[in-house]
């Protein structure tokens, strides 16, 4: 990874959003779940489902990052779980903003597979390192992204110090 870093803005991230659901409209797949990998998927899902005019999301929630380039050993999924049975012969998208490691997205498609009609994945960025390689990928870069909703710190209360996330900065 570079020093470099990619910075993507609420507008670019709105280009970036509908050139990715079209890509999936062009090759033919409708999801009837969108499956959102919170957090930074959040975003990526809710945009994708409305262009897709998928109304079923789900979310689930993974930890794995701890910090700029530090991880924990695995990602680990985190409760509620989603139930399964939920996507039972359903056609499923996964969303999230990068695919760096693909460790969390291999979670969540291990999760799914068995369980769905399909499953296929998209993504803002894709690492080239990433062990799960995307159907849906808006662009590809080996650079540590910043994403406008994760480079600022957490608001607090007026008066009470800011804590939070100053190694995006």
């Amino acid at each position: 990874m570079t020093d470099v870093r990619e910075n993507l803005t609420y507008d670019g991230f709105g280009h970036a959003v509908r050139e990715l659901a079209q890509a999936v409209a062009d090759d033919g797949y409708e999801p009837d779940v969108v499956l959102s990998i919170a957090r930074g998927g959040v975003f990526v899902a809710g945009g994708l489902a409305y262009a897709l005019d998928c109304k079923n999301i789900h979310l689930v929630n993974v930890e794995f990052y701890t910090g700029v380039g530090t991880t924990l050993e695995m990602p680990v999924m985190l409760a509620p779980v989603p139930n399964v049975i939920d996507f039972s012969d359903k056609k499923v998208l996964i969303a999230d903003d990068v695919a760096d490691t693909g460790k969390t997205l291999k979670l969540v498609r291990d999760f799914c597979i068995g369980h769905v009609a399909e499953v296929r994945s998209a993504v803002i960025y894709e690492k080239p390192h990433s062990l799960v390689k995307c159907e849906y990928v808006w662009k590809k870069t080996d650079r540590w992204i910043n994403f406008p909703w994760s480079v600022l710190p957490p608001v607090s209360k007026s008066g009470e110090p800011i804590k939070g996330n100053k190694e995006a900065l």
